[in-house]
């Protein structure tokens, strides 16, 4: 492991005393006009270091303002734990980073309760969970085991090591990188671990002119060293209060579960979203109705993070694997085919 601080003291120090699980104060919600400026100057920071990739950068911040944890896939060096590790330098919070590796094992990741002998006592010392942000690199180098160490925190925001629960910081984002499962050395992430990621993106190549401005910028030294938080810890809090007050009609709310249960009843495919899924599309959408400047959500934005919310949790079957479709294209089928409510406010464009 690695990362800004990875001794058990300054991770500590960073996220305050630990404590047994309580309530959360809830933060103020964001003006407006600061909420579009302080989103656009994440989005800068971003930008400056990762080029040619502002869908995934937006993508990332929509993510974290909706409370989410996000799995970047895609083949080697196209940049994905840099866009992990600029999103989490860009913000004055506490960061961590997990090198899954064969050989972790999960109290690395949660922590372990250790004997002090001057005392008597056993102390409990936290592991690299304990964290605003966790970079978790290659999760899908590790065993089931240790993936698993991940599955309370991520979704109840709270670790129990020998009985005990403990808070975890707000805010709180895993983004963690995985290769293909075709790569070497990988282990693919289990149904129950990948329902759990709020949404899954893939870097993709950059086209000609950013790998152009890449090499310009990147000759010397890393941009990434020269990134200054733009914003803290108190004001994602603020932001994330504002995502939570975006208002959804009822026929959205409606558009969002028909959505979810075509993917049930599809005879192409063996596994739907879940419940937990349908929920997690519609604070997606939220946060993406408020990054578009909108204190409501419609059906477009319902449509337009139904691939990056739904696609990773869809499990295809036999036979629509072996003639070639895929889960994008099965659900891209399915966001075309739903009825849009009459009284949504506005219609999702269909695809030609």
């Amino acid at each position: 492991m690695d990362g800004h601080d990875t001794s058990a003291n300054r991770i500590q120090a960073s996220i305050g005393p630990l404590r047994a699980l309580d309530g959360r104060e809830r933060a103020e919600p964001m003006e407006a006009a600061r909420f579009k400026a302080t989103c656009e100057r994440i989005l800068a920071s971003i930008g400056g270091v990762v080029d040619g990739q502002a869908e995934a950068a937006r993508l990332a911040l929509t993510v974290l303002l909706a409370q989410g944890h996000l799995l970047v896939e895609d083949v080697p060096g196209v940049g994905k734990t840099m866009l992990a590790k600029t999103l989490a330098r860009s913000i004055d919070c506490s960061v961590s980073r997990i090198q899954f590796t064969p050989d972790l094992l999960p109290s690395d990741v949660t922590g372990v309760s250790i004997y002090n002998q001057a005392t008597r006592q056993f102390e409990f010392r936290p592991g690299a969970v304990f964290a605003n942000i966790v970079i978790g690199d290659e999760i899908n180098r590790a065993s089931a085991k240790t993936q698993s160490a991940l599955l309370e925190c991520m979704e109840e925001h709270q670790v129990t090591v020998d009985g005990t629960s403990y808070t975890l910081g707000e805010p709180f984002m895993i983004v963690a990188t995985q290769n293909p499962i075709e790569m070497e050395g990988t282990y693919p992430l289990p149904e129950a671990q990948r329902d759990r990621f709020m949404a899954r993106i893939s870097m993709g190549y950059p086209d000609a002119a950013a790998e152009a401005e890449m090499l310009e910028d990147h000759q010397s030294d890393s941009p990434l060293l020269r990134v200054e938080p733009v914003v803290d810890a108190e004001e994602i809090r603020s932001m994330a209060a504002t995502v939570k007050d975006v208002f959804v009609s009822t026929p959205v709310k409606e558009y969002t579960v028909a959505l979810g249960r075509a993917t049930r009843t599809s005879e192409r495919l063996r596994l739907g979203a879940s419940p937990r899924a349908v929920l997690q599309l519609l604070r997606a959408a939220k946060s993406h109705a408020a990054l578009s400047g909108r204190d409501f959500a419609l059906p477009d934005d319902v449509a337009a993070m139904a691939p990056a919310v739904l696609t990773h949790r869809l499990v295809l079957e036999r036979r629509a694997a072996s003639s070639g479709l895929t889960s994008a294209s099965v659900l891209n089928a399915l966001v075309d085919s739903v009825p849009i409510p009459a009284s949504g406010h506005a219609s999702v464009r269909r695809r030609g």
